[in-house]
């Protein structure tokens, strides 16, 4: 309280103070900071296991490397896909882009659990690829197919960039995982609205029907009611 002295007349004015709207609004501050900070780690961990889910599954499909085999008419050129380097890249995508859904669907341990394959996904889709970057094996195979001679191997080989590719796609799994690991569970479950308990649901009472509305009658026909049954 402040003491003023006007015109010799000494007079007490009060000290303004925080209202109570003021203190509710700084107290919502943090826990409106941390919802849009989860809403932000939730729309993150989406983009990025949805982008490198897609990019590892398109980079399965491209070429990963280039050669040629000996045969009767000259060098026939070979060709091997990520797919036909290895299948673990595809496999841990969709792995991937499930415990992408189900992180959304559990709680607690199960989200955490979730959180940990899709992590684990993601790692695997990148080792999977940086160990097919430099491969031969699937083009060796094609190669002794071709030839006719089972220990015909692969000449002028050459490899792409789309395993790098894979590995990048990977690595985005994983950071989506790590942050479900850190964030996922200040994230939403979906709804238990919908889910059925076993426990008997109350019926909703029948409208009323007043005989002597005939678009009543006609409702309550339509309903597989008498109408003329009195209630």
């Amino acid at each position: 309280m402040d003491v003023r002295d006007s015109g010799g007349v000494t007079s007490a004015v009060p000290t303004p103070r925080p209202s109570h709207a003021t203190a509710a609004q700084a107290d919502a501050e943090p826990e409106t900071r941390a919802r849009r900070g989860g809403r932000r780690s939730i729309a993150a961990a989406l983009l990025l296991g949805a982008v490198g889910a897609a990019l590892a599954l398109l980079a399965s499909r491209q070429a990963w490397a280039h050669g040629t085999v000996s045969v009767a008419g000259g060098d026939l050129p070979l060709t091997a896909t990520g797919s036909d380097v290895t299948g673990v890249p595809a496999a841990l995508a969709i792995v991937g882009l499930a415990g992408l859904v189900a992180v959304f669907a559990v709680r607690r341990a199960g989200r955490l659990l979730v959180s940990l394959l899709l992590a684990l996904s993601g790692a695997g889709t990148v080792a999977a690829a940086l160990l097919g970057a430099g491969d031969s094996g699937a083009l060796d195979e094609k190669a002794a197919e071709a030839s006719g001679d089972a220990a015909a191997t692969i000449g002028d080989l050459s490899h792409t960039g789309w395993p790098y590719a894979a590995a990048a796609a990977g690595a985005l799994i994983l950071a989506a995982g790590l942050l479900a690991l850190t964030y996922g569970r200040s994230w939403p479950a979906m709804s238990g609205r919908y889910e059925r308990d076993g426990a008997p649901r109350p019926r909703k009472a029948a409208p009323a029907v007043d005989p002597d509305r005939p678009e009543d009658l006609w409702k309550a026909l339509d309903r597989g009611e008498d109408p003329t049954r009195e209630t």
